[in-house]
């Protein structure tokens, strides 16, 4: 529980950790409202742990099913909300049958998801990892460490919202060539910025480096694939800051043990629900395929950290409080923050 005067309206958030509950506290004293803090994630055996709250707070992995959102109805909560951009960890349909209102954070840094997607790919290329734990054993030497130079590749871009600009942008920065596919092109925006818009095909086909920067729908849906994988080059590197189910992992796996991809850097994984987050360090990993994942030199994984800047904890915290704040108020809510 936050140090909140307990006259103030109760939000439960579930799926905390100590980095962020220092954002959301400063945010929830200032706009007058308490938090109870869950480790655990949110779930249809444990919505009980709701009761006696105006709201529940939820973060990207938590299995908010339809059992879950009758359970959070039948307490009186009718107000659920996101962390984070993406809802497909919501059954949305069910949120509307029991009146209850879905809000999210539809942009915090998008520069903080850009960002990692470099930081990744320029520690992948230049075996940053490997250099760093050799160096820290004395071994200086630099066999095994070549990579090469991003000046003058072709970067394909799948999904132009925010994140996926800012990416193409700092990619044309060191002097790539940059293909883009979207569903709804921004023509303007790339002129301006000497991007193209191509066949998502041609994305594949053409470009050395393909980085995903789509949410997760039917369509998107191991977008990357056996065949999908097949027509990029041989020894394209692939990178997800997005979306874990965007990528087939076995198809992945095959396609390293083949070489035919040179380098994989992921901070999205498909199962990751369970795994990332947590400290399993003292245990053995269940998960085979990302242990598989994991055994590949050219394979680099972060814990869904892209967005784990200052200024994006900031932002979510800011923008999620104030959503709670103005639903406990009565007050409209920004449209694009309603998810339903």
């Amino acid at each position: 529980m936050s140090d909140a005067s307990e006259q103030f309206p109760r939000v439960a958030f579930y799926d905390t950790k100590p980095y962020d509950r220092v954002f959301f506290d400063a945010e929830a004293k200032r706009l007058g409202l308490a938090i109870q803090y869950h480790e655990f994630r949110l779930n249809e055996a444990n919505a009980a742990s709701a009761k006696g709250a105006v709201a529940v707070c939820v973060f990207v992995n938590d299995p908010v099913n339809s059992a879950c959102l009758k359970n959070l109805a039948e307490l009186g909560i009718r107000f659920v909300a996101l962390r984070c951009a993406g809802f497909n960890n919501i059954d949305l349909e069910a949120a509307k049958s029991h009146g209850i209102k879905v809000v999210r954070v539809p942009a915090y840094s998008p520069y903080s998801v850009a960002e990692h997607t470099l930081a990744l790919l320029l520690v992948l290329n230049r075996k940053i990892h490997r250099a760093y734990n050799r160096v820290r054993e004395l071994n200086f030497s630099l066999s095994g460490l070549v990579g090469f130079d991003l000046h003058g590749k072709t970067v394909g871009i799948l999904g132009t919202g925010k994140i996926g600009k800012i990416t193409a942008q700092i990619f044309r920065g060191f002097g790539c060539k940059v293909l883009a596919n979207d569903l709804f092109p921004d023509p303007a925006w790339a002129e301006k910025h000497g991007v193209t818009y191509v066949p998502q095909a041609d994305v594949f086909s053409q470009s050395d480096i393909v980085s995903l920067h789509l949410p997760l729908t039917k369509e998107s849906f191991h977008l990357v694939n056996a065949e999908t994988i097949s027509q990029m080059k041989k020894g394209a590197y692939l990178i997800n800051t997005s979306r874990g189910k965007l990528v087939d992992s076995a198809a992945v796996i095959d396609a390293l043990k083949s070489q035919h991809l040179g380098g994989v850097a992921l901070d999205v994984y498909e199962e990751e629900e369970g795994v990332f987050f947590e400290d399993h360090s003292a245990t053995a990993l269940q998960d085979d395929v990302l242990s598989r994942l994991l055994t590949f030199p050219n394979v680099l994984v972060t814990s869904h950290q892209a967005f784990l800047t200052e200024e994006a904890l900031h932002a979510i915290a800011e923008t999620t409080i104030d959503s709670i704040a103005r639903y406990v108020r009565g007050e409209a809510l920004a449209s694009e923050r309603t998810v339903v």
